[in-house]
């Protein structure tokens, strides 16, 4: 007898669930080619258990998606009556609307580039990962299977890439975002959490990990709150803030550890000067099918036969991949430095370029954007407050900040003697 429901085991979720109409969408060529793009790009090159790719994830977000939905939708865990007015009031819309969220959670990542975030800002014209989700999800390879499921890719799109990445001129309904938000959400988005967990596992960096189930029990729709707004977000209850707590310094440890330490990042840059040098004009392509025929395997094959062929445009940066040889850390973000020039990073950069040359030489440097994440916490007396005002915990957590200048390892001997007797100088330039 055929089975309707198919189970994939998961190392994250145990067990992942699918139906026969939804699993079209899974062996469809846009999705099976996440088989082949890295979770982490070229962090196997540090952390060896890296290996994990963009398939697994997308599964993960899906299952997630769907236990939040079904937890914030479920008349016994809504307890504001202008939360309960804009849920559909109907079975067959909410099984809908599930049915698109689900199929947005497993699209969210269709449009990324060989090697993940490692390629980001390789599109022309400005476009991103999210641009090619979208016009993926409306293409022509993807809408018979949505006639079939009987849904709208519009709205899958919509959910898959959220109102911030979308298309500005495109509005979204209060209940199209707050579906979206459960996928992207900067505080509770199944995204992240997901991520966090999946990534803490492969590589060993435990760090990630955080009482999920708890937190997703804990979830419901609320008022924003902020200037008596009305607008639903996802909130917590009151129960739940000690979960949030851990998912948030969780994200803050795997950024300071793993996402952001100097070997992972120096590694993007290589590849990226190499993609640079090898694609025509340096750049991936917006068409669709151009993209769904490149993948990790043909960029690492590339990767490879460069780094034999010295006439090879990429062969150096080839080179410095296959053969460990990336360029080493010269200087860090420093407290003290911060306190006399914000921007010491840059000033020790550009003397290091004057003084070795730019071709050997390279700068890396991220600031968190925003302040301190704030969502809405129901207590039990069912009165609403900002976090900010319940947890000092999330308050006191630092933003995620890097400054990295990478030389040439053939010259960091020469460098740091260099730099040890002109810092002074330099920074307070």
């Amino acid at each position: 007898m055929a089975k309707f429901i198919h189970e994939i085991r998961d190392p994250i979720h145990i067990f992942i669930r699918i139906d026969s109409d939804e699993r079209k969408v899974l062996n469809s060529r846009p999705f099976q080619r996440l088989r082949y793009i890295h979770q982490l790009g070229l962090t196997y090159l540090l952390y060896p258990g890296a290996t994990h790719r963009r398939f697994e994830h997308s599964l993960g977000v899906m299952e997630l998606a769907s236990r939040v939905y079904d937890k914030v939708t479920d008349n016994n865990n809504i307890y504001n009556e202008s939360i309960r007015d804009f849920i559909p009031k109907s079975e067959r819309d909410k099984e809908y609307w599930r049915c698109v969220l689900r199929m947005a959670a497993l699209c969210h990542d269709l449009g990324h580039l060989p090697f993940s975030h490692g390629a980001d800002g390789l599109l022309p014209d400005d476009w991103n990962h999210e641009d090619l989700t979208r016009e993926i999800i409306l293409g022509d390879q993807m809408n018979p299977i949505w006639e079939n499921l009987k849904i709208q890719p519009k709205d899958v799109a919509k959910l898959a890439v959220g109102p911030k990445k979308f298309n500005k001129k495109v509005e979204f309904t209060d209940w199209e975002a707050i579906l979206s938000e459960i996928i992207t959400s900067e505080s509770f988005g199944v995204d992240r959490m997901d991520y966090l967990l999946r990534d803490s596992h492969h590589t060993g960096v435990a760090y990630g990990k955080f009482d999920h189930y708890r937190l997703i029990d804990t979830l419901q729709i609320l008022p924003k709150g902020e200037d008596d707004s009305t607008e639903p977000v996802l909130g917590i209850e009151i129960g739940g803030i000690y979960s949030a707590e851990a998912l948030i310094l969780a994200r803050y440890f795997m950024f300071t550890q793993l996402y952001f330490h100097q070997v992972r990042r120096i590694y993007d840059i290589h590849l990226k000067d190499f993609l640079t040098k090898w694609l025509n004009e340096g750049c991936f392509s917006k068409s669709i099918e151009a993209n769904l025929k490149v993948t990790d395997n043909e960029v690492a094959a590339e990767i490879l036969l460069a780094e034999r062929d010295e006439s090879h445009p990429g062969h150096d940066e080839a080179k410095r991949i296959v053969n460990r040889e990336h360029f080493r850390v010269i200087y860090e973000r420093n407290p003290d430095d911060i306190k006399i020039n914000p921007d010491s990073g840059k000033l020790i950069y550009d003397a290091i370029v004057d003084k070795f040359g730019i071709d050997d030489v390279r700068f890396d440097s991220y600031k968190q954007k925003g302040g301190v994440l704030s969502f809405p916490v129901v207590t039990r007396d069912n009165s609403i407050h900002a976090s900010n005002l319940i947890s000092k915990t999330l308050n006191d957590i630092p933003i995620v900040a890097i400054d990295y200048v990478f030389i040439n390892p053939n010259y960091k001997e020469e460098a740091q003697k260099w730099l040890s007797k002109n810092h002074d100088k330099i920074i307070n330039s």
